[in-house]
């Protein structure tokens, strides 16, 4: 297993801001431990032939074309606006 203390976990359970037991420190280093092992398996694999990707799957853009057209004015905007003043929508006030 990888080398990863209770001290440690503890450390990043303060840095996110988490308040852990004792008993779920000892149970996440074991599973942190355990996680950290599985992903060093990585590390026995050989890459040099393999390209650098950022994705698995060839992915493109299906957004259409950013190109400026025409839009409504601000009186037709106001038009169904059920209050309004000043060009500005009227909503009831959150705040006490």
């Amino acid at each position: 297993m990888a080398d990863i203390s209770k001290d440690q976990v503890k450390h990043v359970a303060h840095l996110a801001r988490l308040d852990i037991t004792e008993e779920e420190a000892e149970m996440f280093t074991d599973q942190l431990s355990s996680i950290i092992t599985y992903a060093e398996q990585l590390n026995e694999l050989d890459t040099t032939d393999v390209e650098p990707t950022t994705h698995v799957l060839d992915i493109k853009n299906v957004l259409r074309k950013d190109e400026p057209k025409k839009w409504i004015t601000q009186e037709e905007a106001m038009k169904n606006a059920p209050d309004q003043k000043d060009g500005q929508y009227r909503v009831p006030s959150i705040l006490e």
